[in-house]
């Protein structure tokens, strides 16, 4: 019982109450049902003898000389005493059926009709010990089927409790375990029902926790190591001119001053990211023409494409109505394009399309650039993540994480398509409004 725990010796308590509960119910049931069948045998062996000394009457013509001996082997049978009147009451014969009459008597009274006219009565009175027999053998019969009935309930209960106490038992100490910081205990699988899929649950709840350190530690390692060339060349910068080993130039401080730039803009990349994510609850949400805020923004980054030599160009040609907050889908935007003025080589083209169809709005942002290998392609939203192509461009890898948030916070989706050499597609998708 110990090893049950408290919650399993209730439930093993429940199981037992509710077996002793039903074995007592279908018990009174049994024996009820056996009194009425006693006293319905006896009725019917009352009927019988009225019949028979109905039909002694007839075949005698009165109670004169009626044989009455069939009415008194009926109660003798039956261990009655057996008592025939006439019409007026009174008492013809009467005879003792047993042993045991007058203790405890059962008196049937019926009367003995004859072509329709009551002609006299029949009383048979069963004695205490009539039915005795039958109870005993109801109570011998209810006592073995009970007592099996109770055992056979008991293991069932022993056994259901250990089945369901054991896997939550296990799932309690995983989770004490996981809290003491072993992030390898996992909840054993196999257990029953919703018991398993709380188990499956526990365990994809400790990957996503396992998942989400390992992305904390990359994240800080990944913004060190940003952090750390911008730092490290301003503090040798700042030093050389400190102790006057060189002369402060215009192009030396024109490139610490580029340092200074680097290190600002991943601080507010990270800044940005930040709020970004905890923008859930402060989006501005409005109706919002998502092919506008496309021809905006390609309006605004037209200058900067045009120094990289790479052409850009909008198709939408209906508007195509969201509901979403307008600053972020700018900023969303502004990332892609950006992204594609930082990678796009000279004389490459970016399309823009706006489309909406089965009530979902898309935004396609496809370039001829020099796309992106399989093996990265599933990490370019991911923080701080830069491919082998990018690590001579400047930039933080925070761009696309980014827009991928601000898609998210809007109830939409995002995805990325690119084969190597052959330039990359991106694909915004957001619930339109009707």
């Amino acid at each position: 019982m110990t090893r049950l725990g408290s919650l399993g010796r209730r439930l093993l308590l429940a199981f037992v109450m509710v077996s002793i509960s039903s074995v007592l119910v279908l018990s009174g049931a049994a024996l009820v049902g056996v009194d009425r069948g006693v006293q319905a045998d006896r009725a019917h062996i009352a009927a019988t003898a009225a019949s028979a000394g109905a039909d002694a009457y007839v075949q005698a013509g009165g109670w004169q000389t009626a044989d009455l001996s069939r009415v008194f082997a009926i109660g003798a049978a039956a261990s009655a005493r057996v008592a025939v009147a006439d019409a007026s009451g009174v008492t013809l014969q009467a005879r003792t059926g047993g042993p045991g009459q007058g203790r405890g008597e059962n008196t049937v009274i019926l009367p003995i009709v004859a072509d329709d006219v009551e002609v006299g009565t029949v009383r048979l009175s069963f004695g205490g010990n009539a039915g005795n027999g039958v109870r005993n053998v109801a109570w011998t019969w209810i006592g073995v089927a009970a007592v099996v009935a109770l055992a056979v309930a008991l293991a069932a209960s022993w056994l259901v409790t250990r089945r369901l106490v054991r896997p939550i038992r296990a799932m309690t100490d995983a989770a004490h375990s996981f809290t003491a910081g072993n992030r390898q205990s996992r909840a054993p699988s196999g257990a029953p029902g919703e018991l398993g899929e709380l188990a499956v649950a526990f365990n994809g709840m400790a990957d996503s926790v396992m998942g989400s350190e390992r992305d904390r530690r990359t994240l800080t390692a990944d913004v060190a190591h940003e952090l750390r060339t911008p730092l490290a060349a301003l503090q040798a910068g700042l030093e050389e001119l400190r102790d006057g080993l060189v002369a402060p130039t215009p192009a030396g401080l024109a490139g610490l001053h580029d340092q200074s730039l680097r290190l600002g803009r991943v601080v507010a990349d990270l800044a940005e990211l930040s709020a970004v994510e905890t923008a859930g609850l402060s989006l501005q949400l409005a109706s919002v023409d998502l092919a506008q805020v496309a021809r905006e923004e390609v309006a605004q980054h037209e200058a900067r494409l045009r120094v990289a030599a790479v052409r850009v160009s909008v198709e939408a040609l209906d508007p195509v109505f969201v509901r979403a907050d307008a600053d972020r889908l700018h900023q969303a935007i502004a990332n892609l394009l950006a992204n594609a003025a930082r990678y796009c080589r000279p004389g490459d083209s970016v399309r823009l399309t706006v489309w909406e169809a089965d009530g979902v709005a898309a935004l396609e942002v496809a370039d001829s650039g020099p796309g992106i290998p399989a093996d990265e392609l599933p990490h370019i939203f991911d923080r701080l993540w830069r491919g082998r192509a990018a690590r001579q461009v400047a930039g933080s890898g925070i761009g696309l994480a980014l827009v991928r948030e601000i898609v998210t916070r809007h109830g939409g989706t995002i995805a990325a398509a690119s084969a190597g050499g052959e330039g990359t597609t991106i694909t915004i998708r957001l619930p339109a409004r009707p």
